[in-house]
């Protein structure tokens, strides 16, 4: 037998390899990842707390925050109406639910009651005012890490008064003068008393400050067929009857009302504050799927928005690259040349 030729070793080499590579357990390539476009950016929901008044009864918005912090969706708008104005303040100031806390534990009725005794024994307000200030670093509502907004009633016309500039517990005295019980303020020559009159709840207010979602808490007390225990529930209880009507219409604007069960608790009741909180904290809680699904919806909505707006932006710029290439001359067309055109993204 003779010796193969060189020549012919080359071609069966060349096929045994070939069967090598049809044969066995071959891994396929690792496929190759297509990039993915990022989602398309949509700005956070501008969420917002409206603050109503109840005397004793406001310190179950320091619960009502804690849990919303808590929760992930801190608000960045407030306003407020009496005792809402100044739990109002102090966060808008800066200060977290947990911070207030400490600050209303340590709280003493006289550093915020300075009565008068030859005005009647009303409260002048001056001490609320100074203590807000105090808190605040003298910063005015202008200047807060969050816009803020309290609420009173300009006793001359009956109207609403939203105040955003200027003084911060001059503002949130206003706002807290209940009819009878503290002296009527004058700024700028107007007179103002408690913001309940008009707007129990301001939920208007936090509107106008750029809130999108409005979270509103009430605390106001309402007509419960028994007579109030002392002259500060009898008025407070007075203007919630007045500002109940006005109160359903601006609550109803609302995305979300949170009601602390608080209603037994006396205007006056410093001592309760803690049980306050706790129930702010328990109502606001009870309120979380509804407050997370709507700001849910409200951010699908925007971004359903924000993509129509992308796709009416894409297909005018298809548009208007189809009409500058239509306008080429008979010549560059038959050429099949296209002009410098912008093109539109892909």
């Amino acid at each position: 037998m003779k010796p193969l030729r060189p020549r012919l070793l080359l071609p069966l080499a060349l096929l045994g390899l070939l069967a090598a590579c049809g044969g066995g357990n071959v891994k396929p390539a690792a496929p190759v990842a297509t990039p993915v476009a990022p989602a398309t950016p949509v700005a956070p929901v501008k969420i917002g707390v409206a603050l109503g008044g109840g005397a004793a009864k406001g310190f179950a918005h320091i619960g009502v925050i804690k849990m919303l912090e808590a929760n992930g969706f801190e608000p960045v708008v407030v306003s407020g109406t009496s005792a809402g104005s100044v739990v109002g303040a102090l966060y808008a100031s800066g200060m977290d639910a947990f911070e207030m806390q400490q600050k209303a534990v340590a709280l003493d009725q006289t550093s915020i009651r300075d009565v008068r005794l030859f005005s009647g024994g009303l409260i002048e307000g001056r001490k609320l005012q100074d203590y807000v200030n105090a808190q605040v670093d003298n910063k005015p509502a202008e200047r807060l890490s969050k816009p803020f907004a309290a609420v009173a009633t300009q006793l001359e016309t009956g109207e609403r008064a939203v105040f955003v500039r200027g003084n911060v517990g001059q503002a949130v005295r206003a706002s807290s003068s209940v009819p009878g019980v503290f002296e009527p303020v004058s700024i700028g020559g107007k007179t103002y008393v408690d913001g309940g009159v008009v707007s129990p709840v301001p939920v208007d207010a936090a509107r106008q400050l750029g809130a999108e979602f409005v979270i509103a808490v009430d605390i106001s007390s309402k007509a419960s067929g028994q007579r109030p225990d002392s002259l500060l529930d009898t008025v407070n209880q007075s203007i919630a009857i007045m500002g109940q009507r006005l109160g359903e219409q601006e609550l109803a604007r609302a995305d979300v009302v949170i009601r602390p069960q608080v209603l037994d608790i006396g205007a006056a009741d410093f001592e309760q504050r803690g049980r306050a909180i706790l129930e702010g904290e328990k109502a606001a809680m009870a309120a979380m799927p509804q407050i997370r699904a709507g700001v849910q919806r409200l951010q699908q909505a925007r971004l359903q928005q924000l993509r129509d707006a992308q796709a009416r932006a894409s297909a005018a710029a298809a548009e208007a690259y189809q009409r500058c290439q239509d306008s080429r001359s008979r010549l560059e067309k038959l050429r099949g040349k296209e002009k410098d055109c912008a093109a539109p993204a892909r």
